[in-house]
C-alpha cells in the first residue's frame, strides 16, 4: 500500500526529529526569548519564523515532536496493556466478574473524553505525567471493549480446551492462546488511537491543563499564537500542520495494517 507506506515514511521522519532534534537546531533556540525577534515572518534565519517572545517557531515545533510522540505512544502502550487484561478476563471468565467488569466500563464509556480527561487532570494537576493518566484512563473502556469482543470468539475453541486439559494455568492461556488472537485488531486500533491521543493531549494544553509554557508542546503553541493570528499566523499555521500530518500519518499506516492483516480486504 504505497499511501501507508508514505504514512510510515513521514512517521519515520518524525521519529528522527524526536530523537535527534539536539542535532537539528540547539535546544535554547525553543526557550530563550529575544525581544528584538518577536513575531518574525519565516526567514533564512529562522525557517519558521519567530513567536510572540521571539522563540525560534522551527525549534519549538522539533522538540514538540518529543512530547507529542511520548504521549501518544506512552498512553496508547498503556491503555492497551489494561485493556487488554481486563478485557482477557472479563471473556474468559464470564459470569458475574466479566459482567462486573463491563458494567464499570460502560459506566466510564457513558463520560465523554474529554471531560473524564480533564477531571483526572483537574484533580491531579497539569503535566506530562498526569496527562499521561489523565488519557490512559478516558481510552481504557475503548480497549477494554475491542479485545474482549476479539477474545469472545476464541475461549471456547478446541485448542484452549486442550491447553487446559493439559493443566495449563489461567494466565498462560491468556497469554499464549486468547491474547494474540487479538493483536491483530488491537495493532490496528492501536496506530488509530496514537493520533488520537495526540490530538486529545494537544486539546488539553489548548484549554490549560495539560503541558504548561514554556515547554515547547504543539497544543500549547496553539494557545499563545492565537491572540496573534492577524499579525502572525505562522505560529498557529505550522503547530497547526504538524498536529495534522502526525495525525494524518498514523492513521494511514492503521488503514494499511487493517489491509494486510484482515484476509478479505487483503484478497
Amino acid at each position: 500500500n504505497k499511501v501507508s507506506m508514505l504514512g510510515l515514511i513521514i512517521v519515520a521522519i518524525i521519529l528522527f526529529c524526536a530523537i535527534f532534534a539536539s542535532l537539528i537546531i540547539p535546544y535554547n533556540a525553543a526557550l530563550d526569548q529575544d525581544r528584538a525577534a518577536r513575531l518574525l515572518s519565516p526567514s533564512r534565519t529562522h525557517f519558521l519564523g519567530t513567536d510572540m517572545y521571539g522563540r525560534d517557531v522551527f525549534a519549538r515545533i522539533i522538540y514538540g515532536t518529543r512530547y507529542s510522540l511520548l504521549i501518544g505512544l506512552g498512553a496508547v502502550a498503556i491503555g492497551i496493556s489494561c485493556g487488554s487484561i481486563l478485557g482477557s478476563i472479563a471473556s474468559y471468565y464470564g459470569g458475574m466478574l466479566d459482567t462486573i467488569i463491563m458494567r464499570i466500563i460502560d459506566v466510564l464509556a457513558c463520560i465523554p473524553f474529554i471531560l473524564l480527561a480533564l477531571t483526572v487532570v483537574a484533580a491531579l494537576g497539569p503535566g506530562l505525567f498526569n496527562l499521561l493518566i489523565a488519557l490512559t484512563i478516558a481510552y481504557i473502556p475503548q480497549y477494554t471493549r475491542i479485545v474482549r469482543a476479539a477474545i469472545l470468539p476464541v475461549v471456547g475453541r478446541d485448542f484452549v480446551e486442550a491447553s487446559k486439559a493439559c493443566g495449563a494455568s489461567d494466565f498462560y492461556i491468556m497469554m499464549r492462546h486468547l491474547i494474540p488472537n487479538a493483536i491483530g485488531v488491537v495493532a490496528v486500533q492501536a496506530t488509530m488511537m496514537i493520533g488520537k491521543m495526540i490530538i486529545s493531549a494537544s486539546t488539553l494544553s489548548f484549554l490549560g491543563m495539560g503541558i504548561q509554557p514554556p515547554t515547547p508542546e504543539w497544543g500549547s503553541m496553539l494557545a499563545e499564537g492565537r491572540d496573534y493570528l492577524i499579525y502572525a499566523p505562522h505560529i498557529v499555521i505550522f503547530s497547526g500542520l504538524a498536529i495534522v500530518i502526525t495525525v494524518l500519518a498514523f492513521n494511514l499506516i492503521g488503514d494499511g495494517l487493517r489491509d494486510a492483516l484482515d484476509p478479505k480486504l487483503r484478497d
